[in-house]
């Protein structure tokens, strides 16, 4: 069997895939890799851009895993199993009057993949998912399960943001918030402006980001406020038009036709940025911060000091207009808290403005992501661990201020390797090495 990443462009053939059922089912399996040493390796909805979980070992699918396992409600804190999606977790949440308080863009990855890579959402005072977790549940390469708890936290700073490197995370708890509504406004400015009024619109909004087509002098940006005004959704028409038509569906044809005749990219990417309308809303807050993404692409994304945020992204326009690269999709830009909770959290330590930048299928990714990293490293960038980049443990270990209190824990935990493929080897190296 042929496993691929959603965006199609990693594969890998194990030697075997399984599906446990149970959490004593995937102890059994683990605990049998490594009698017969093989290396073991978890896919959750395939949306890391690299070849992160890719193996010639042993594949795990944790979709047998899934669903709300506990509720204590004089905590705030819910147990969740490892494989469960997060399009499934946020309406069975809501249901119980709960919600998470911050999320991705995307909600069809796994919560263990999302917490595992420090996937992000948007918020200068919020953090990434993985400072939501309170304990976990890990299973270990003998097959053992043990459930971490702030009780040993140097343990639990190590295993929220993992890679997958110390076990396998059967399940997690962490902290939830009371549902809530959000107020969501998308609207054009102009660049230069965006740009000089960063530091203000990021501290006037509870959520806000940005894109910006390069060749174009419009961004689009969007802010998000909690609320208390009763839902207001999107007419179905206004949904269809913004969110299938423009967002999608017109995307995807302008950058096959940029594909085809890259000399038209710049004059595409005005036409997609002026196609976008101004829009409000008010809905549950994972209804605003999820969007459909049916587009194609492959992707690498930065976490920056906040304060550089504007300078990095004009280099990073400039350089795309010198080089001539071929870029029919856009800059990403959002903004999160410092984070403390977790070793390998690319915002460690530091409040972080993250930059993505995209590659549409079947376009060679390589020059541009290798020119947008060396902007990035200028100021100390740290890659998201679940996307395209380029460098090595060596070139990383500095960036990461807990560096070697993360490998202690690994080298503890799995000092033989079972849970390391090529990926992990080149970007966190081998567990003795600690």
């Amino acid at each position: 069997m042929t496993w691929t990443n959603w965006a199609g462009d990693e594969s890998c053939v194990p030697a075997t895939v399984r599906s446990p059922a149970s959490v004593d089912e995937l102890a059994a399996v683990i605990k049998q890799a490594a009698d017969q040493d093989q290396v073991v390796r978890v896919a959750g909805a395939g949306h890391s851009f690299s070849d992160l979980v890719c193996t010639n070992g042993v594949l795990l699918s944790l979709d047998g895993l899934r669903g709300i396992l506990d509720v204590d409600k004089t905590r705030n804190v819910v147990t969740v199993a490892a494989g469960t999606r997060l399009y499934d977790l946020n309406p069975a949440l809501a249901q119980l009057g709960y919600a998470l308080p911050n999320l991705g863009d995307i909600d069809r990855q796994s919560l263990a993949g999302a917490i595992s890579t420090a996937t992000h959402g948007t918020g200068r005072l919020l953090g990434n998912l993985a400072t939501q977790v309170e304990a976990l549940q890990l299973v270990l390469a003998d097959g053992s399960v043990r459930t971490i708890t702030a009780a040993d936290d140097e343990t639990l700073r190590a295993a929220r943001v993992s890679l997958g490197a110390l076990g396998v995370v059967s399940a997690y708890t962490l902290r939830v918030v009371p549902a809530f509504r959000l107020h969501a406004q998308e609207r054009r400015l102009r660049l230069d402006e965006t740009l000089a009024q960063l530091d203000e619109l990021a501290e006037a909004n509870e959520h806000f980001e940005f894109f910006v087509f390069p060749h174009t002098m419009h961004a689009l940006i969007r802010a998000n406020n909690r609320t208390d005004e009763p839902a207001e959704p999107a007419g179905r028409v206004r949904e269809y038009v913004d969110g299938h038509l423009v967002q999608n569906k017109l995307l995807d044809l302008l950058c096959r036709a940029g594909r085809a005749r890259p000399s038209l990219i710049p004059r595409l990417n005005r036409l997609i940025t002026s196609a976008v309308s101004p829009s409000t809303r008010v809905d549950d807050s994972y209804k605003i911060f999820a969007s459909q993404r049916s587009v194609r692409f492959t992707e690498s994304e930065w976490a920056i000091p906040h304060e550089a945020c504007a300078e990095a992204v004009r280099e990073i326009l400039r350089i795309v207009r010198a080089r001539g690269f071929h870029v029919n999709f856009p800059l990403e830009v959002r903004f999160v808290s410092a984070d403390e909770e977790s070793f390998l959290s690319p915002s460690y330590g530091r409040a972080t403005a993250y930059i993505a930048v995209h590659v549409y299928r079947g376009m060679d990714w390589r020059p541009y992501f290798q020119a947008v990293q060396e902007i990035a490293s200028a100021y100390g960038g740290r890659p998201h661990w679940g996307k395209r980049h380029l460098l090595s443990a060596g070139q990383l270990a500095s960036r990461y201020p807990a560096w070697d209190r993360f490998q202690a824990v690994r080298a503890q935990l799995d000092p033989s390797g079972r849970f390391s493929n090529e990926h992990v080897r080149r970007v966190l190296g081998t567990p003795h090495s600690a």
